[in-house]
């Protein structure tokens, strides 16, 4: 495909779609791949499909492997997915919850998601998803933003609390934090002191700049 070889040179547009939620998204071929943008930050793909791998490394492909339940809040067009099933070769079952519609019409139509038969996406808020399930799940991902923001809940002890609740023993929470300003890295350093004992949290900074991970375990 031209396009692909071209992008090496100079990003492609290949589609912009309005969004309720996220405003603008875009697929373009760039560096010989298809990427998810918004207006103002890359959502799948690209930089955010590194920065999702380096957290599962640090987790551990072997251990992941062994996993039966992964639950990813926030799919957009879905790399991380990608990356569990076609790189780390994950078999168990995998839950997406996404809120935009339109996102997760783009990943169909351009990313193919759908191909995964072990995933089951369901459109909904992440708050209302975790708040009603009653499933355990081994990993839980949290990766979501409206373009450059993070809604506050998922800072909140009440929401802390809910995610806990559905992540069996010596299982692992990894989160995608966006740090923009001082503001965030206060609110990240509070984050952290939000878990108990029976949890073993490390941050990792300065993932592709601006990006703050966490992986939490869960001890008993």
């Amino acid at each position: 495909m031209l396009a692909k070889y071209l992008s090496y040179l100079f990003p492609i547009p290949v589609v912009k779609r309005k969004s309720t939620l996220s405003k603008s998204l875009e697929v373009t071929w760039n560096n010989g791949q298809l990427v998810l943008d918004s207006a103002q930050t890359n959502y799948s793909f690209g930089s955010l499909q590194r920065i999702l791998r380096k957290g599962l490394k640090y987790i551990g492909f072997e251990r992941i492997r062994n996993f039966q339940e992964v639950l990813v809040l926030g799919v957009a067009g879905g790399s991380v997915i990608a990356t569990l099933v076609e790189e780390i070769r994950f078999r168990g079952n995998v839950t997406g919850v996404e809120l935009d519609a339109d996102v997760l019409q783009v990943a169909k139509d351009y990313f193919q998601i759908d191909r995964f038969a072990q995933l089951e996406l369901i459109v909904e808020d992440a708050f209302s998803f975790v708040l009603r399930s009653q499933k355990k799940y081994d990993l839980i991902i949290i990766d979501i933003f409206q373009d450059t923001q993070m809604p506050p809940f998922l800072f909140e002890d009440f929401f802390i609390q809910h995610i806990n609740r559905l992540l069996n023993t010596n299982g692992f929470i990894l989160f995608n934090t966006m740090v923009l300003s001082p503001e965030d890295t206060k609110r990240n350093a509070l984050y952290r002191q939000k878990f108990s004992e029976n949890y073993s949290v490390r941050m990792y900074p300065k993932v592709e700049e601006h990006n703050e991970l966490f992986t939490i375990k869960k001890l008993a």
